[in-house]
């Protein structure tokens, strides 16, 4: 095979070591190999740069292995000369016999060598950090979830159904009965009375609800669910004060995205912090969605096409997408909610959803690359398409097919 890097290398990293192996030129037209272990801290990190410089080392591959990759990738993405190039662990599966750490920084050496693998998508530092931001705040968003859901379920085991009569168990009325609860007020009437709004009406019920065996210790463990909660409010907060802040520079991308039906002022920051807002990085917006996984598979054999399911991809960004898409799909009058109900009958639900977030997606790429508003193509767009005598023989054909005989005449406009 060609040789397309003279000077290259290969890198495998686990949480204590890193075994290198580099491909210089050697005497006459045969390369020269040499394997060297670094460790993991931050002085093995750097006497191994100093390695690759003094070598003269171009490019070095390195398998994405869990965070291991991060320190030594940012490291030489700052080193001039060297460009480093994350490669996705399924693109360099080792073959059979292959399996030890020596063996597999030879093998990344020899594709890097022969260019037989490409980089990942790593975004600049700027989106990096925003991305760290987002996802923590999803993170703390499903902990919150899961602590709100624990807190229903242990109130049931001290029979107050609290969740069966108020849609939520931490808005103001309910918190002021825990509150109450948690302070020692155990009368039922009492907590009922505490109720506002529309909640006020259902009183008789909430005494019902409210009259169970409370007592210190489900006293002691709901305090505890409901700091959790509090504390997750908190960090929710503080966070998408900083996500704001940082993005800033970009507030002309975020309005443009939220212009995308089923796109909140949530899921805009959570796509840009993805994808980032340079789409030189992706060819086209078919690019885009084949590496965030949200359109078909490939997989034809014999000439039959068989299951399209969908790729692994970036999952923060495939369930940003899916929660646009759904979104979307209650929409009236959009392309997007028309797509929906188009693909649902004989797709089903998850589908269609998963469809609509494929166009969001497309529609992403294209008002960051030319910093436009969306443009919806209107809820009659795939009657439209068809033409108006296409569409009424169509018509025609699926009634002459349940056995009825249909004349058809034109309306005169009034």
């Amino acid at each position: 095979m060609d040789v397309l890097e003279e000077r290259c290398g290969g890198a495998d990293l686990s949480k204590a070591d890193v075994k290198v192996c580099i491909r210089v030129p050697g005497a006459g037209k045969r390369a020269r190999y040499e394997i060297r272990s670094f460790s993991t801290m931050s002085d093995g990190l750097l006497e191994l740069r100093d390695w690759l410089v003094a070598n003269g080392i171009t490019r070095i591959g390195m398998e994405a292995t869990a965070s291991f990759w991060k320190p030594l990738f940012y490291l030489l993405e700052a080193t001039e000369g060297i460009e480093p190039w994350l490669l996705n662990a399924q693109h360099i599966k080792t073959v059979p016999g292959r399996k030890t750490d020596v063996k597999d920084c030879q093998w990344i050496c020899r594709l890097v060598e022969h260019g037989l693998v490409r980089p990942s998508f790593v975004p600049p530092r700027d989106i990096r950090q925003l991305r760290d931001l987002t996802r923590y705040r999803t993170e703390t968003v499903r902990d919150r979830a899961r602590d709100v859901n624990r807190l229903a379920m242990f109130l049931e085991d001290a029979g107050i159904k609290l969740s069966s009569v108020v849609s939520d168990i931490t808005g103001r009325s309910a918190r002021a009965m825990l509150d109450a609860l948690v302070a020692g007020e155990r009368d039922p009437r009492m907590l009922a009375n505490l109720a506002l709004g529309s909640l006020q009406g259902k009183v008789p019920l909430l005494t019902r609800a409210l009259t169970g065996g409370f007592s210190e210790h489900h006293a002691f463990m709901v305090a505890s669910m409901l700091r959790a909660i509090d504390e997750a409010d908190d960090r929710i907060v503080r966070l998408s004060e900083e996500i704001n802040r940082q993005l800033q520079p970009l507030r002309q991308q975020v309005d443009l995205l939220i212009t995308i039906p089923g796109i909140s002022l949530t899921l805009a920051q959570v796509l840009i912090a993805e994808v980032g807002v340079d789409m030189g990085r992706f060819a086209t917006a078919g690019h885009l969605a084949s590496w965030a996984g949200m359109c078909p598979g490939n997989n034809e054999s014999a000439g039959k096409r068989q299951s399209g399911r969908t790729r692994h991809g970036d999952t923060w960004l495939k369930t940003a997408l899916f929660m646009a898409g759904t979104s979307a799909a209650r929409s009236k009058n959009t392309y997007l909610g028309a797509q929906f109900r188009r693909l649902v009958p004989h797709r089903g639900a998850k589908r269609a959803t998963v469809a609509v977030g494929h166009s969001i997606l497309v529609a992403t790429w294209h008002i960051l690359h030319d910093l436009v508003p969306y443009h919806d193509l209107g809820a009659d767009h795939f009657t439209n398409r068809l033409g108006k005598e296409r569409q009424t023989r169509r018509l025609l054909s699926q009634l002459a097919a349940l056995g009825l005989d249909i004349t058809v005449t034109p309306r005169e406009d009034t």
